[in-house]
């Protein structure tokens, strides 16, 4: 696997349980319960936007830092 769609997989992961970390955290300190598929649902979400912006954004910062 390409290391940069590799990096981008790994940050839509870490994107993705952080978003299901906090929803959890929401639910302990209040009386909201989400379903589950609603949770999954919005994770993936997050997934796939994180992993399109950090494969997309990588070339732009590493271009800015003098790095080819």
């Amino acid at each position: 696997m390409n290391p940069r769609l590799k990096a981008s997989v790994l940050w839509g992961a870490t994107g993705a349980l952080s978003f299901l970390v906090l929803v959890q955290g929401y639910e302990l300190l209040s009386d909201v319960s989400l379903s589950f598929a609603l949770k999954f649902a919005v994770a993936g979400l997050v997934a796939t936007l994180a992993t399109g912006s950090t494969y997309f954004a990588e070339p732009l910062l590493a271009a800015g830092n003098g790095r080819t």
